[in-house]
């Protein structure tokens, strides 16, 4: 205690809570620039953000399925480009045994 009776001194109590504010308000503007702060405010402002993300994010599934759609018929066609290089080794090698064959007679 000190002369007058109080357990703290007014003067000291100013500046620690300029400390806390100042730090306080530090913290809690990085916080509300991270995910979870966003996060947050998406949360008090009725998730208005949330649905625009959920708008986004679905048009991104359109067009992945899109994709995985017109994907779903490559094994179609490297089968059928297999089938023609095994055609076209045939021909080559049949050529070229012709070639090698002395003429009849």
């Amino acid at each position: 205690m000190n002369r007058n009776g109080a357990l703290v001194n007014p003067d000291d109590l100013v500046g620690l809570v300029a400390v806390v504010l100042l730090f306080g308000g530090g913290t809690v503007f990085l916080v509300s620039m991270s995910p979870v702060g966003k996060a947050i405010a998406a949360r008090v402002l009725g998730k208005k953000l949330a649905a625009a993300a959920d708008d986004e994010t679905a048009e991104e599934l359109k067009e992945l399925r899109t994709e995985l759609e017109e994907m779903r018929h490559l094994p179609e066609q490297l089968s059928e480009l297999g089938e023609r290089v095994d055609f076209m080794e045939r021909m080559i090698a049949k050529q070229r045994e012709a070639e090698r064959l002395p003429p009849a007679r």
